[in-house]
């Protein structure tokens, strides 16, 4: 049975998964595939990617900023591991080419989204959304929710209200978004 399948759930979750690597009409060949030692530059780099606003307010010399990263990087994946230990973590690819991570558990009662990240210059191309509404195919076909946290102040939060998703709970800056699963199959649209 593949990583991360443990339920009766597994060949649905198995058939979602493998459609996630398909054409899509917008944006090339999209295909997930798993990370290995060989993407550790590729993802310090993206995860770096995300903190760039944040580091450039800091009097730090790019050594400085370099090292935070790869140690926040470190321990954000060190969580990762402790509290998703049976998370899928794949890299994103578009025609071949590295444009980001996913990283998704498949647990019992949810789908509980990890991370999606895509590099700056290939956001805002429906990527993401692209993912994420396969994964939403995913749940309303078991019967799980779907859940992810962001911080409020993400651009991201807007596509997560379009897609229904809905503000649980709050620590800190951090909102955990859940979708309920449809009873139908419908197309999800981002209105």
């Amino acid at each position: 049975m593949p990583k991360g399948f443990t339920t009766k759930q597994s060949s649905i979750a198995y058939e979602i998964s493998q459609k996630m690597s398909c054409q899509s009409p917008k944006h090339g060949r999209i295909n997930l595939r798993p990370v290995t030692p060989d993407d550790d530059e590729f993802l310090v780099t993206l995860y770096g990617s995300t903190r760039t606003e944040e580091l450039s307010l800091l009097p730090w010399t790019e050594d400085q900023r370099d090292a935070f990263v790869r140690w926040q990087f470190a321990a954000q994946q060190e969580h990762y591991a402790k509290h998703y230990p049976t998370a899928n973590h794949d890299v994103i690819m578009i025609d071949g080419r590295q444009v980001g991570r996913l990283y998704v558990a498949r647990l019992e009662q949810e789908i509980r989204i990890v991370d999606i990240t895509v590099l700056p210059a290939d956001r805002n191309a429906g990527t993401g959304s692209y993912l994420i509404k396969q994964l939403l195919d995913e749940a309303d076909l078991t019967g799980r929710v779907t859940r992810i946290y962001v911080e409020e102040f993400n651009p991201s939060l807007s596509l997560f209200k379009r897609l229904d998703f809905s503000s649980i709970q709050q620590d800190g800056f951090h909102l955990l978004l859940q979708r309920t699963p449809r009873s139908n199959n419908s197309e999800h649209d981002t209105k």
